[in-house]
C-alpha cells in the first residue's frame, strides 16, 4: 500500500469519525494538516499526531518524525516555505501560521510527545547523528 493510499484511509476515516481514528493511533490527538506543494503548487493533506500546548489552546505543535526516517516529510518544507497552512481538528476547520520550535523548547515539547508516544522515541533513535526531527508550532491565526 503506498503512504497516499494509506493517508486517504485515514483522512476518511478521520471525517467519518468527528477526528477520531483506530489502528495505531486509537486514541491519539490527530490533526489534518492542509498545505501547498512548494514546488508543484499542489494542495495535500497531511494526517498526524499532535500534541497540545498546555498554556496556549491557540496552539498544537506536530512533528517531522517520518518514521524515523533520514530525510524530513516533504509536508514538513511546505509548511516552513509558506509559515501559513490550514487544520482540520475534530469537526472544526480553521488557518494556523507554522512556526519551527527551536533548542531547549524544541526539546521539551519532542521528550513531552516521546513520553506520552514511545513511537517518537524510536524514530529519535533511528535519525540520532542524522538529523534532528523538527517540532512545528500551529497556531489559530
Amino acid at each position: 500500500m503506498s503512504t497516499d493510499d494509506w493517508n486517504a484511509g485515514i483522512i476518511a476515516e478521520f471525517r467519518e469519525n468527528e477526528g477520531k481514528v483506530g489502528g495505531p493511533f486509537e486514541g491519539a490527538p490527530m490533526v489534518l494538516v492542509h498545505h501547498t506543494g512548494r514546488k508543484s503548487g499542489r494542495d495535500f493533506v497531511s494526517p498526524m499526531m499532535y500534541l497540545a500546548d498546555e498554556q496556549d489552546p491557540k496552539t498544537i505543535y506536530v512533528f517531522a518524525s517520518k518514521a524515523g526516517a533520514p530525510t524530513n516529510p516533504d509536508w514538513y518544507y511546505n509548511l516552513v516555505a509558506t509559515d501559513q497552512a490550514e487544520v482540520e481538528v475534530g469537526t472544526e476547520t480553521y488557518p494556523v501560521s507554522v512556526s519551527e520550535v527551536t533548542g531547549e523548547k524544541r526539546d521539551r515539547i519532542y521528550d513531552e510527545q516521546a513520553s506520552r508516544y514511545p513511537g517518537f522515541a524510536e524514530y529519535a533513535e533511528k535519525t540520532a547523528g542524522i538529523r534532528t526531527i523538527p517540532v512545528v508550532a500551529l497556531t489559530r491565526a
